[in-house]
């Protein structure tokens, strides 16, 4: 059978260390590896889920694990996706990818996510039962990468040092005003008024979850007047901002809308003000992100790499003052998730189904083995119209972060008072 000829040929080219276990859908078993850990047996229940596989591995090895078409008898779907990725870091060359991946990336970049569309693609996801969220993300409801800034960090103390090290870099002063764009729960805007010292925050989202929260948390909080959240997309955002922050936003922008974007950062922009952008990004050549995650998960999403934002942050007339990349840091973030979505599997399946929880397993799984096997990183760009804007030495960082280190302190023995 055709199909078995491919996979033998894949996943011997593919597993070189661990045990890969498959039983074809006529009873065939095949082993590959070298017998070491990890070990992971697979099922399939029927041959065309084989040839599926063989055809488009990188949208149909997610549908048929949802689907109960590829079933994982022994470990789980990361170990799977370290069978297959740790060796090859996702290039299986003898699989017809090649002419696939040139149509995708064609038309990836001519799609375009407009006002209407980008409203609709956040809404597929950010507009889900909030309680979902809870069982998962951190207490301040972080949906985006941690900051290890210690080897023992606990998720809580990661995205608290995540907040931070952005506070620092966006040099917030009492009296600046800050545009928060793709404000999430409002906690970034919450933590830049109440430790930075912000002196406003405007938050803008499209999705209408998050902003009924949002402005819950500012009115429980007493900071209404400092901290207000707005429906609002941000080609339709006018004002004037010392500051600008935008936290796991851009990766819903989409190529064709970047000049877009960039221009009306700058446009919103200070002649003296700091921007900070933190995105997740690829550090290979430009390539259309996983098919499966687009179509099930983040609609219109794309992962870009330096090489695509580059020229447009030059065509809006931004200065590119300092980049950091964050490496394994969100591998080490979705693992804490992944692990608390598990442990919280049972209440996940009474707020949906079996399904919407083997889908979002397998979500959580392709995301930490992009970060860790494959080319997924964080950028964090800080940006300015002038290049005198930022001190000359990246001193000043850590001097902040040890301020705002102990205004948190502060706060919280305020608090527990």
């Amino acid at each position: 059978m055709l199909s078995e000829k491919l996979l033998d040929l894949a996943f011997t080219r593919a597993v070189k260390h661990g045990t890969l276990e498959m039983t074809t859908a006529r009873g065939r078993r095949f082993t590959f590896g070298d017998g070491a850990e990890p070990q992971v047996s697979i099922r399939f229940t029927d041959a065309a889920a084989q040839m599926a596989l063989c055809l488009h591995p990188e949208l149909k090895l997610g549908e048929l694990f949802v689907d109960g078409r590829l079933i994982i008898e022994k470990g789980n779907i990361l170990d799977l996706l370290q069978l297959l990725l740790q060796d090859t870091h996702g290039e299986l060359d003898e699989l017809p990818l090649h002419r696939l991946r040139k149509i995708r990336a064609w038309m990836m970049r001519r799609a375009e996510n407009d006002a209407i569309r980008s409203k609709r693609n956040v809404a597929h996801h950010y507009d889900l039962d909030g309680r979902l969220y809870s069982l998962f993300l951190d207490s301040d409801r972080q949906y985006s990468c941690a900051y290890f800034d210690h080897p023992d960090a606990s998720l809580e103390e990661a995205q608290m040092a995540k907040k931070r090290h952005i506070a620092a870099k966006l040099l917030v002063d009492p009296g600046h005003s800050v545009l928060d764009i793709g404000s999430g729960w409002g906690g970034m805007g919450l933590y830049l008024a109440q430790v930075a010292g912000a002196a406003t925050v405007k938050g803008i989202t499209l999705s209408e979850e998050q902003l009924e929260a949002s402005r819950k948390r500012s009115a429980t909080a007493c900071l209404q007047d400092r901290v207000r959240f707005e429906l609002q997309d941000y080609r339709d955002t006018r004002g004037s901002f010392d500051r600008i922050v935008s936290v796991g936003m851009f990766e819903h922008v989409g190529v064709a809308s970047y000049d877009a974007y960039f221009q009306a950062c700058r446009s919103l922009l200070k002649p003296d003000g700091v921007m900070l952008l933190h995105t997740i990004g690829r550090t290979g050549t430009p390539y259309p992100t996983n098919p499966w995650i687009t179509k099930y998960i983040f609609p219109g999403g794309h992962l870009p790499v330096l090489s695509e934002m580059m020229p447009a942050i030059e065509r809006a007339g931004l200065v590119v003052a300092d980049i950091e990349v964050l490496r394994l840091h969100y591998a080490y973030t979705l693992k804490a998730w992944r692990e608390r979505f598990m442990a919280h599997r049972d209440e996940v399946l009474r707020l949906y189904d079996e399904r919407f929880c083997r889908m979002w397993e397998c979500y959580l799984a392709m995301s930490e083995s992009a970060f860790r096997w494959q080319d997924a990183v964080v950028f964090q760009l800080q940006l300015a119209r002038r290049n005198d804007v930022v001190p000359l030495t990246r001193n000043y960082i850590a001097e902040r972060e040890a301020v705002l280190k102990e205004a948190e302190q502060n706060r919280e023995l305020k608090r527990s008072a």
